[in-house]
């Protein structure tokens, strides 16, 4: 059976039993509401968040450290820019002292996953290391990625990380030095896991031609993915540094991002390496979390059909509307304006953003960068009217980033699966650090609200 063949049949039974299952979602939908006020009844923390939106914290962390407010003088919380730290070391100096060179994900990597800095020859002798895993198994591309291809490629990815565990001769040994040999692997395979899904997305359902490079040793990570998804394999210096850059502000944000954290609690209960990043894949693929680069790009798009004139204007009545619900997808969100942690500004924003224009100049997309830029004044400006949000509203990183990809010339369905091959860094960090600390599984507690009712027998039922 084919996979056109397989999908009729998939269609034909969701048809038959259509109807069975719109009335047991009806009926699963009137027993799982919640009264709200039971919440506030028994103080629970909603999304493990206080009243105040803070996050509850739960763990201890040397990986990363974000910093979003500030003390003044008498000691009270303010608003501050925000900051964010690998291993103790800024965010802005490790871009900063990087930038120029060729492995800056790869530095960000080793830091992440060791702790410290390498040495010129540390960093070479990881790199070949990375080098020489980045490949697959004998046949991986022909039997996993090129059968059923799915149409979202971070479904494809997990699929395929679970396959992976297939081909290890140690899947389940959980010591360290294992989980470590496994994640290096799954750190330089990604790359090839991700666009060959994307290659074989095309050919099956856009009808596309079918071309598979192989990797080569002696690039980077940025370098290997832009050499790989391209037909002629080129591609210019500033293409590759401005997507190391995207990979090294990706690779980690604080051990309570949704992903992250799902790391910890999967890591927790003793499962393999491979189970526990397919999870956290599939926290990722939310859009909630790892695709709101996307919703930016497609919100920009809607702005650009509405307001196809750089007038200033128009556009900003246009994001006013975007926010009263009138316009876009109704929802009121100007998508990538602020953050849930970062109350001033999100420094990866901050950083991505002077690299976008470079960019967008090298792309002869400048006027696009400026109609963002004024885009994202005016959302400010209109989100502290209609709001009354004071503090300021700045970019999120995901408001630039969609941005860079669209002007690499990157397919969208690769945008989260990308976020996932430099996050899949910290997750392997984070997954050691969980070994090394951990010990206890992680159950948080749940209060149980409804009444205790009899058993009654079948014969007593009514429909």
């Amino acid at each position: 059976m084919d996979y056109n063949e397989l999908r009729d049949t998939v269609l034909k039974k969701y048809a038959k039993y259509s109807q069975d299952i719109m009335e047991l979602t009806k009926m699963a939908s009137k027993s799982d509401i919640i009264n709200p006020k039971l919440y506030e009844k028994y103080d629970v923390k909603r999304g493990l968040r206080d009243i105040n939106g803070n996050g509850v914290v739960c763990g201890l962390t040397e990986i990363s450290e974000i910093i979003a407010f500030g003390k003044d003088e008498d000691g009270n919380k303010v608003p501050a820019d925000g900051e964010l730290y690998y291993r103790g070391i800024s965010i802005r100096d490790l871009v900063r002292g990087a930038t120029g060179r060729r492995f800056d994900f790869e530095e960000a990597t080793y830091l992440l996953l060791f702790g410290q800095l390498p040495t010129r020859s540390q960093l070479e002798r990881f790199c070949e290391i990375l080098a020489d895993f980045r490949s697959l198994p004998p046949s991986f591309v022909r039997d996993i990625i090129m059968k059923a291809p799915s149409k979202d490629m971070m479904n494809m990815l997990a699929r395929c990380v679970l396959s992976l565990y297939s081909y290890d001769l140690k899947a389940d040994d959980t010591s360290k030095r294992n989980v470590l040999r496994q994640s290096l692997q799954l750190i330089a395979q990604f790359p090839l896991l991700t666009v060959y899904s994307q290659k074989a997305y095309q050919y099956y359902h856009s009808d596309a031609s079918l071309f598979i490079h192989k990797p080569r040793k002696e690039l980077s990570t940025a370098e290997n993915i832009l050499y790989m998804l391209r037909e002629d394999c080129k591609y210019t210096e500033l293409e590759a540094e401005v997507l190391d850059l995207c990979l090294v502000l990706h690779a980690e944000h604080g051990g309570g991002n949704n992903s992250t954290f799902t790391t910890h609690v999967v890591t927790s209960s003793g499962t393999d390496t491979y189970s526990s990043v397919a999870a956290s894949l599939g926290s990722l693929k939310g859009p909630k979390h790892g695709g709101a680069n996307i919703k930016v790009c497609e919100m920009f798009d809607n702005i650009k059909e509405n307001v196809p004139d750089f007038d200033r204007g128009k556009l900003k009545d246009y994001v006013g509307k975007i926010l009263d619900k009138e316009a876009y997808d109704h929802t009121g969100l100007v998508y990538g304006m602020g953050h849930a942690v970062y109350s001033l500004s999100d420094p990866r924003a901050d950083i991505l953003r002077s690299f976008a224009e470079k960019l967008a100049v090298e792309k002869n997309m400048e006027e696009e960068y400026e109609m963002r830029k004024y885009v994202a004044q005016a959302a400010a400006e209109l989100i502290a009217e209609k709001r009354r949000i004071y503090k300021g509203v700045a970019p999120n990183v995901d408001f630039y980033s969609g941005f860079v990809y669209d002007m690499l010339g990157l397919p969208r369905e690769l945008y989260t699966p990308f976020f996932a091959v430099s996050r899949i860094s910290g997750w392997s960090a984070h997954r050691m650090e969980e070994i090394t600390n951990g010990g206890k599984i992680i159950r948080p507690g749940y209060q149980a609200v409804a009444k205790r009712r009899k058993y009654v027998p079948i014969e007593q039922r009514k429909d």
